[in-house]
């Protein structure tokens, strides 16, 4: 079993990080190969609405747009279950997980149950460092991407300073769980 953990924050040593490390771990005890990729490592833009507003992306489902995001796309669909982690702004994802999931959803979910995510489990954490505020409408947003996808939502989890220790073992336990759980 192969399962990505994406996680987007330009913080290598936070919150958002050690909720990567714990959600691997999990992974790793469940026998099951587990690999990071930090999003913001990687030159995926904002989705620009091509053409009438879909570009190849509906017909093709592909994204015309040249970067990083074709090889991630490809390498996603390979996967058999994911985790999802992002920092909370402003009450919602992280800027460069919204450009993943915005365009991934635009080649994915137009493919309807052929969608390459369709019926994948996927674990989501929404970490907000500073205020703590932001992680529900966050999470919420999250819930509906994979709705739109048709992946298999596992579970939502928030997580924020002064909840840091309990919950990186509760992601931890989640992602063991997943694994073990996932075909």
């Amino acid at each position: 079993m192969k399962i990505i953990v994406f996680s987007a924050s330009p913080n290598t040593d936070g919150l958002t990080a050690a909720c990567a490390q714990a959600a691997l771990a999990g992974i790793q005890e469940a026998g099951c190969q587990g690999e990071h990729i930090r999003i913001n490592d990687r030159s995926i833009g904002a989705c620009s609405a091509c053409n009438d507003g879909w570009g190849t992306c509906r017909p093709d489902h592909t994204c015309q747009v040249l970067d990083d995001f074709q090889a991630t796309h490809t390498h996603t669909i390979e996967a058999d279950a994911y985790v999802f982690i992002t920092p909370v702004y402003w009450g919602d994802l992280s800027e460069s997980m919204k450009a993943f999931t915005d365009r991934l959803r635009r080649c994915e979910a137009t493919r309807g149950a052929e969608s390459g995510l369709a019926g994948k489990p996927v674990l989501v954490v929404a970490a907000a460092g500073g205020s703590g505020n932001g992680t529900l409408t966050c999470l919420y947003s999250l819930e509906r991407w994979i709705e739109h996808v048709r992946a298999r939502k596992w579970d939502f989890i928030p997580v924020n300073r002064w909840n840091r220790e309990y919950k990186l073992h509760t992601i931890q336990a989640a992602a063991r769980a997943m694994a073990c759980a996932a075909p």
